[in-house]
Order: structure tokens, then sequence, then C-alpha cells
């Protein structure tokens, strides 16, 4: 005997309601959604994230409309599983982000004064300790990809008063880097190097141009992905006009793939 479908609700305690009804329906009946478990979710959820930040970059609105859905059902079929042993539900979710929220922002909810969002991200991140966070650094994710969690870093260095005072500060500090760098490990023969040292050496010179990005407003992982999809899409034409020619791009040398490369930019 089917279910009755839940109708659709135009206001969005309405429309939440019909999700978590769903839920219900789909946990007790259909079996993929009966064997799922908070680890079996996990990677699904990850990938769901990253499908939103390609939405986001490619500015696709009714992509990210439905990206936003496919998180939002994650995040009530946790609650509904977590639900089911008692540990938590997704009215504990919601109340425990409302109340961290309010908490978080005194100047809103308090008579706490703030000139700029400075001083907001500074009174987080002491408000942060005082709920018994060890360090300002602990709630930056071990497992987050290195170039978003240096800029978590930073921000979060930042929120307490640890930073540099302009721009041009840090932009000297990404030339001594460089330096360093070239200093140490340009070489023009052969020579082996140290490549533990090197490899430190490096890191220092992204996590500079990192810090330097924070402060003219750019965000580095945006950025690099920027580029990344416009070399993907400049080597494809790459690739295709080769196949066009009728050549293999490992039978042509660079000077003739530097042609279609310099077309590629105009396209």
């Amino acid at each position: 005997m089917p279910i009755t479908a839940p109708v659709t609700s135009s206001t969005p305690s309405g429309a939440f309601e019909r999700l978590l009804t769903i839920m219900d329906d789909l946990r007790m009946n259909c079996p993929w959604d009966k064997k799922q478990t908070l680890e079996s979710l996990r990677h699904l959820t990850i990938e769901e994230t990253y499908e939103l930040s390609d939405a986001i970059l490619s500015g696709d609105m009714d992509e990210i409309k439905k990206e936003l859905g496919d998180i939002m059902l994650h995040l009530v079929f946790y609650s509904r599983i977590a639900s089911e042993t008692s540990d938590f539900n997704i009215t504990g979710v919601l109340n425990g982000i409302c109340d961290k929220l309010i908490n978080r922002h005194p100047h809103i909810y308090s008579d706490t004064e703030v000139s700029n969002e400075d001083d907001v991200k500074r009174n987080w991140e002491q408000i942060k300790l005082k709920e018994g966070n060890k360090s300002v650094l602990g709630g930056v994710p071990a497992s987050l990809p290195a170039l978003v969690k240096a800029s978590r870093i930073q921000e979060k260095a930042r929120g307490v008063g640890f930073d540099w005072d302009n721009k041009e500060q840090v932009w000297a500090k990404v030339e001594e880097e460089l330096q360093e760098f070239k200093d140490e490990y340009n070489v023009v023969n052969e020579s082996a190097i140290d490549h533990e040292k090197a490899e430190g050496e490096f890191g220092d010179l992204l996590f500079s141009l990192i810090n330097y990005a924070r402060f003219i407003g750019i965000n580095p992982e945006d950025a690099l992905e920027k580029t990344n999809r416009k070399f993907i899409k400049r080597f494809q034409y790459l690739e295709n006009k080769a196949k066009e020619s009728g050549k293999q791009l490992h039978d042509m040398n660079l000077a003739e793939m530097d042609v279609f490369w310099e077309e590629a930019k105009k396209v």
C-alpha cells in the first residue's frame, strides 16, 4: 500500500516539516535508507559539499539550490539516525545552533558594542575560549585541505590580534621567503638538494602568499580552483585542436603546442 506523500508547503516551517516527514517515511520503509549509518553517510556528505562548492564557483543558482537541498537532507538524516539511539534529535540540533549564535553575538543580543567585523571576530574567538576551547586554533579541523586550513589558521590568529599591521609587511615576508627559497634551491647544476628542507621552505612561501591574499581580500582556495578550471579549459582546447590537425600531443613540440595555447587564451 503506497504511503501518501506530504504536500508542498508555501512556508519555511511547513517545508521543513515536510522534509522531516519524508525522512521518517524513508527511514522506516526504504531498504537503502534503513541501512544507512552516520559513518556510511559521511563520505556522501563530503561529496555533496564539494558539489555545492563547484556550483557556487560556476555561479549556477539552480544548481546551488539543488545542492543545498541535498545537504539539508543529510543534516536531517544524521539527526534522524541519532534520534533512534536517543543521542540527540533535530530539535536539539536546531536549538543548539540558535543558542550558540545568540551567545556569540552579544553585540546583537546583549549590550556589547563593536565597531567593525574585526571586533565581531575577536569577540567570537574570546567567547569560544570561555566556553572551554583550549586553543584558538582548536576549532580548525585536522582533515581540512592544507590550503583551506592555512587560511582558517591565519583568520583565527587574526581574531585575537596576532597579525601583521598592513599588507606591505606581509608582501615583504613573501619576498623574503621567495628569496630564501631561490637562494637555497634554484641551483643551476644537478647538485642534490635536501628535499625535506626544501619542502619546508616551499611551505613557508605558500603560507606567506596565502597570508597576503587574505590581506587583499582574495580567497586563495577559490583563486587556485578558478586557475585550475582555466588551465583545464585551455588544455582541452589544445587537445581538440591537435586532434583536428591529425596530430597527437606527444608527437608535437612545445612551440607547436604553444600556438594552440595562445589561441585558447582568446576563446
